[in-house]
């Protein structure tokens, strides 16, 4: 596997699960995977959920870079 295809899977991995869990605390229902960031607050897990979406949004960006790819 290629470092581009690595980090294309990787980013998309954070940015769909950061946003399936976004969309479940908005209606109450939690990953069990992630469970564990609701003991530091509800900000807290909402910040980290949060970043995990933006981090995966910039792993893609990067990995489809033209720089990146040479």
């Amino acid at each position: 596997m290629k470092k581009t295809q690595l980090l294309t899977t990787i980013g998309f991995l954070l940015f769909i699960i950061g946003f399936v869990a976004l969309v479940l605390s908005l209606v109450g229902v939690r990953l069990s995977m992630l469970s564990f960031l609701d003991t530091f607050g509800a900000l807290a897990s909402f910040v980290t959920k949060l970043v995990m979406v933006v981090v995966g949004i910039v792993l893609i960006y990067i990995s489809k870079s033209p720089e990146f790819q040479r």
